[in-house]
């Protein structure tokens, strides 16, 4: 059989690496520690793998859980053999942590190391617009895999106040503390159904990765 779908291009990518990117949309992870997974982001596995729900960790996720729904689809994967995760064709990144943490949107978290610690957390003055606005931050030593609607891009806020809408955000460094900036004014009502009234703003030593889409609809707006 011939066909260009045997080409090496399409075949996996052989790495040493527990946390490997096959293209720019998927990611391979080796087995194995134990890693955290988004629900529904594994698209294939070899050897013998389990997958189970996770659970919340503690009981102040557990409440924030209940109410936000965040963090609610994670499930763990153990087992010997690797895991392929991919997310509606999106672009994927890993960072690997060295004993920092980093502050993830959860709609854009894919995987990470088991061995990281997690907890979710609140934007400090989102108010009413506190049930779509909490995220996951993750910390310890360890790998994220990211996944970006589109090719990331990285702003430094150390310079100069950054602005962003909330659904662009990917994740940012966990010493930010952004705050809600609102911009809305009673035209916003005619003609603008997204979240632009609103941006998430951050200021100080960091970065924030954002992506080219509003990915999914501002709830608060």
């Amino acid at each position: 059989m011939r066909s260009p779908i045997f080409d090496q291009k399409h075949q996996v990518v052989q790495s040493h690496e527990r946390w490997a990117l096959q293209s720019e949309r998927m990611l391979r992870v080796g087995f194995g520690p134990d890693a955290l997974a988004a629900k529904g982001a594994m698209v294939a596995y070899n050897g013998v793998m389990d997958f189970s729900h996770e659970g919340a960790g503690s009981m102040t996720n557990f409440l924030k859980r209940a109410v936000t729904n965040e963090g609610g689809s994670l499930m763990r994967v153990s087992g010997q053999g690797e895991v392929f995760f991919a997310r509606n064709a999106a672009h994927v990144f890993t960072m690997d942590l060295e004993g920092d943490a980093i502050t993830i949107n959860t709609s854009s978290l894919l995987a990470f190391d088991a061995t990281l610690q997690w907890n979710i957390t609140t934007i400090g003055n989102a108010g009413m617009l506190a049930g779509g606005l909490f995220n996951l931050q993750v910390s310890g030593h360890g790998t994220v895999g990211v996944t970006s609607e589109g090719p990331p891009l990285i702003l430094d806020c150390s310079r100069q106040p950054t602005y962003v809408d909330p659904q662009a955000a990917i994740c940012w460094s966990a010493n930010l503390n952004p705050t809600i900036k609102n911009d809305f004014k009673m035209g916003s009502l005619i003609g603008r159904g997204s979240g632009e009234s609103f941006q998430l703003a951050f200021q100080g030593p960091g970065f924030v990765v954002i992506q080219p889409s509003e990915g999914r609809p501002f709830r608060g707006a």
